[in-house]
């Protein structure tokens, strides 16, 4: 049965249904046959509202589909004290007792109504709102059932008193009535579209239904309802507008939370806190009122100290959630800030936080008179050669592309125990640690022809181009017999000296800075930056290809 045809079942089966007990119950003489009419249609009338409900939960997915079969286990509950009404008007020839323990399930079904509301079905929540949201909403089911054991159950076993029971039932079953209709007034205002007039049309619903219900359970308890009687009518007829309402449900889609509908969580969360916060003052009242028998009161103080324990459960379980999360929260702005965006190497501020530890390994390594292949941290700046032309040739975007590549390529070259870092714009930094001096050339080669061996692919176009880049190094400690004497920041220094000196030398080419002797010489260490200073070039030129 298709969408159309089964909306067509549904809706004209409820009309149908309506219409038979609207004609027994105004044309029929008092007797079984009317009650018999009365109560089946009924049952029949929330049996379709549970299919209409059901049917839309097994057409969707996710949250959605969850908010539908709330709906219709909610719908489910309601059936079952149906039967019990027809158990005992049918098939026991007796009436129902005032306080009889399927009362509940009038109450229990609106829990599940309230929990697919809860959900927020219009919206498809963030992962962070659906891990934490899930809690709230336990806290404040448990708060609810809480309230009709506390307020309830104990007038119908504790200390049996019917006016007190029915009471405080018909005030609870208004006040759910209201708080159902609340949220989906607050749904009504931050929903559009379809969304919209489907909660606008399931308030009604609930309204319609609310008004009936206390009418038709106030005559109970005034001795002037019967099954068959005309309070029949409006309410049983509640149950297919609620059937119309489910029909408008197929084809209802979440939209996409922002950091905006984050809020909704937070509210969630406060309301929540705010149940917990009422018990202890309900049980103090309970303690206080010198109106209330003493049964009552110890069963209310037990109840809440068995909930508040449940409660602080669910909280324990919930600050973990929430603890786990500011980790993972942190971990996330803290990689972040470590990252560069474009590229995904490591940026300066990496760099700054972690250039210590390694300047720290490298002079203990000197000072204790390790492997002299692994002790030496060597600084490799580099720089793409001639990268404004292909900006200005091709794009930003091109560049872009150029850069990653020229990104990934790098990295391919460089050990695992290397650093790879986005200096800035088109330039990069390579920290090679646990490393010879006399084999920093080695990389400096390999780093060359990664580069300019391979061309680059115009995505899009098919074209492809030959990049090169310049590069100039130098190695911490700067003097082997005074490894303090001169600072990383100065070597980075020489290591930019000898990039400038590369790309003088036509580009496409290693230099290497090293000083003119491994002994401290008698300038001081100002005297790095003159450009008397004596020191070595080692150059290492580029490959050489067939290409301009």
């Amino acid at each position: 049965m298709n969408g159309r045809i089964q909306s067509k079942f549904l809706i004209g089966a409820a009309v149908a249904l309506t219409v038979v007990l609207t004609a027994s119950c105004l044309s029929l003489a008092p007797g079984l046959a009317r009650i018999a009419i009365s109560d089946i249609v009924s049952g029949l009338l929330m049996l379709l509202a549970l299919l209409a409900f059901a049917s839309n939960g097994l057409q969707s997915k996710g949250r959605t589909r969850w908010f539908w079969m709330l709906q219709a286990a909610g719908w489910a509950l309601w059936f079952s004290d149906q039967m019990v009404w027809i158990t005992f008007d049918l098939i026991l020839h007796r009436k129902l007792p005032g306080m009889y323990p399927a009362d509940a399930l009038l109450f229990l079904a609106g829990a599940p109504m309230m929990a697919g509301l809860l959900l927020r079905p219009h919206r498809q929540p963030t992962e962070r709102s659906a891990r934490l949201g899930v809690l709230d909403f336990l806290l404040l089911l448990l708060w609810w059932l809480y309230l009709y054991v506390a307020f309830v159950v104990c007038w119908q076993y504790v200390s049996p008193s019917e006016g007190a029971y029915n009471r405080n039932f018909d005030l609870l079953s208004i006040a759910e009535t209201l708080l159902i209709v609340c949220v989906l007034l607050a749904f009504w205002r931050e929903s559009s579209g379809r969304w919209k007039m489907f909660y606008a049309c399931l308030g009604g619903a609930f309204v319609f239904n609310g008004v009936w219900f206390y009418v038709l359970n106030g005559a109970i308890e005034k001795n002037l309802y019967f099954a068959g009687s005309w309070y029949d009518i409006p309410y049983s007829g509640s149950f297919a507008v609620f059937t119309a309402v489910a029909l408008l449900g197929p084809g209802l889609l979440p939209t996409p939370e922002t950091a905006a509908d984050e809020s909704y969580g937070g509210w969630m969360a406060n309301l929540a806190m705010m149940a917990v916060l009422s018990l202890p003052i309900i049980a103090l009242y309970a303690l206080l009122d010198p109106h209330l028998p003493h049964q009552v009161a110890d069963f209310r103080v037990l109840i809440t100290l068995a909930t508040m324990f449940l409660m602080a459960l669910l909280l324990f379980i919930q600050h973990r959630r929430l603890n786990q999360e500011l980790r993972r929260t942190n971990l996330v702005l803290e990689e972040a800030s470590l990252t560069d965006p474009m590229t995904g190497l490591r940026n300066r501020r990496y760099f700054s936080a972690t250039i210590e530890s390694d300047v720290s390994q490298a002079l203990r390594s000197h000072a204790d008179g390790r492997d002299p292949h692994t002790r030496d941290l060597v600084f490799y700046l580099i720089d793409a050669d001639n990268f404004k032309e292909v900006n200005d040739l091709y794009g930003h975007d091109v560049g872009d592309k150029v850069l990653v590549e020229m990104a990934h390529r790098l990295s391919s070259s460089i050990r695992h125990s290397d650093v790879l870092v986005r200096w800035g714009g088109e330039e990069f930094l390579i920290v090679s640690r646990f490393t010879d001096r006399t084999e920093a050339e080695l990389l400096a080669q390999r780093v060359l022809s990664t580069v300019a061996d391979t061309p680059f692919s115009m995505v899009g176009s098919g074209e492809t181009m030959y990049r090169t880049c310049s590069l100039g190094w130098a190695a911490f400690p700067w003097f082997l017999d005074n490894p303090r004497a001169i600072s990383y920041e100065e070597v980075l220094t020489l290591a930019d000296r000898g990039l400038h000196q590369a790309k003088q030398a036509g580009k496409n080419r290693a230099v290497g800075i090293l000083p003119a002797s491994g002994k401290l010489p008698a300038t001081t260490i100002e005297g790095l930056h003159s450009p008397g200073l004596q020191v070595d070039l080692l150059a290492v030129a580029g490959p050489i290809l067939g290409h301009k």
